[in-house]
């Protein structure tokens, strides 16, 4: 049964099934960011998705060709907003007790604490 098939017709069906992934993978793309929009309202949303479920390679090519710069400008906004999130979760978690430390350093090295002060606080700060 294998002998059937040549080596033409399994490249074929590989190209075929790799063309109908990635646009698969763009209909999701399509509908994540429809769904995600502020910036227009329901009507039009469902206007877009009756419009690509009724034709669908039709309906995504308009989509992306229509709404580009968007599509890039929202995922990039929502990456700096979970970039955001990241850092200052990163500064809460472990930049208190640098910047205690680091202000008690100050003070000592101005002489308004003493050695064991500025021991006391980094220790503290540490336990933190």
């Amino acid at each position: 049964m294998l002998a059937d098939y040549t080596f033409l017709d399994v490249f074929w069906w590989m190209l075929g099934l790799f063309l109908f992934v990635i646009w698969f993978w763009i209909l999701i793309t399509v509908f994540s960011d429809i769904f995600r929009r502020k910036d227009t309202s329901g009507f039009s949303k469902v206007l877009w998705i009756i419009f690509v479920i009724i034709a669908p390679f039709l309906g995504v090519f308009i989509y992306l060709i229509a709404n580009h710069d968007g599509m890039a400008d929202r995922n990039i906004s929502q990456m700096q907003a979970q970039q955001a999130k990241t850092d200052e979760y990163i500064r809460s978690v472990s930049g208190g007790s640098a910047a205690e430390i680091e202000k008690a350093k100050g003070l000592l090295d101005s002489g308004a604490i003493t050695q064991a002060e500025f021991d006391t606080i980094k220790q503290k700060a540490l336990a933190s």
